[in-house]
C-alpha cells in the first residue's frame, strides 16, 4: 500500500499535459515545468486539456510510480489554483473528489513551525 505521508511537497500544474506520456515523458515535464529533480520525493500532478484525466508521478527510493485516474463524467476544477504551484494533500484530495475550492478557505489550525 502506498502512503502519502512520506511525500515532501505536492506540485500541481494547470498547464495541460499529453496523457500518452509515461515515466520518461513525465520526468521531462517535471524538469521543464517545475525546475525540480523528479527523484526528489515530491508528488507531481498533471491534467489533460479537457481536465478529465489526471496523472501523478512519485519517486519512492527504488522507482517511479504513476497514478492515473479518468473521470467518466464531469471535469476537475482548477479555477482556484495558480499556474504552477505547491499545494497540500487536503487540497489535492478535494480537487480529486470534485470539490470546488474557489469559495473555500482554510481555518486557522495549529502547525509545528519549520
Amino acid at each position: 500500500m502506498i502512503g502519502f505521508s512520506s511525500i515532501h511537497k505536492i506540485f500541481i500544474s494547470r498547464y495541460p499535459v499529453d496523457m500518452r506520456k509515461s515515466f520518461d515523458g513525465l520526468c521531462g515535464c517535471v524538469e521543464s515545468m517545475f525546475n525540480t529533480d523528479p527523484v526528489s520525493g515530491h508528488l507531481f500532478v498533471f491534467f489533460n486539456r479537457p481536465r478529465t484525466t489526471v496523472k501523478m508521478l512519485l519517486w519512492d527510493r527504488s522507482g517511479f510510480w504513476i497514478f492515473s485516474k479518468r473521470l467518466e463524467a464531469g471535469r476537475y476544477s482548477l479555477n482556484s489554483l495558480d499556474d504552477i504551484g505547491e499545494i497540500d494533500i487536503a487540497r489535492l484530495f478535494c480537487i480529486l473528489d470534485g470539490i470546488e475550492l474557489s469559495g473555500s478557505y482554510n481555518r486557522k489550525r495549529f502547525s509545528i513551525p519549520p
